[in-house]
């Protein structure tokens, strides 16, 4: 089962997303357009570590603090809390200190969102006898 339990992204339905055409204002410039794609960059290069997608996946159901998300995710406590720094910084997530714990929760729900429908999508994807057509694929050359 697909860790976000959600159905799988068709394709198609990411194609307006993926027109550059649509990526600025109807009335907008070039120089927007290139705004939108950097920024689209920007978040997929700070969200493109799994451990980041780990973590955020970890912190749908609730907030938790750096030990409760060491359960759950093989890595260092110092590595940890780099990523959680990395992504509290660009607004992912969001943090409250509770007396000497520090709990995070995601801060972005949009930024939630895409990791869900991209992970769901990809883990359909690579379930045995998937057989999807090219067109519903993310991953190339795959199925």
């Amino acid at each position: 089962m697909p860790p976000w339990n959600l159905p799988p992204v068709n394709a198609e339905d990411l194609s307006p997303m993926l027109d550059p055409r649509t990526a600025a204002l109807s009335d907008g410039t070039e120089e927007e357009s290139d705004e939108v794609f950097a920024s689209a960059a920007e978040l997929f290069r700070l969200l493109s570590t799994p451990i980041r997608l780990k973590i955020i996946s970890a912190l749908c159901s609730r907030e938790k603090n750096v030990s409760q998300l060491l359960v759950e995710i093989d890595t260092t406590q110092p590595n940890m809390s780099q990523h959680l720094a990395t992504l509290y910084r660009a607004g992912v997530l969001a943090k409250r200190r509770d007396a000497t714990q520090i709990y995070y929760r995601n801060g972005s729900e949009r930024a939630a969102t895409l990791c869900r429908a991209v992970c769901t999508q990809i883990a359909v994807e690579m379930e045995p006898g998937a057989g999807l057509p090219a067109s519903q694929r993310l991953l190339p050359g795959k199925g």
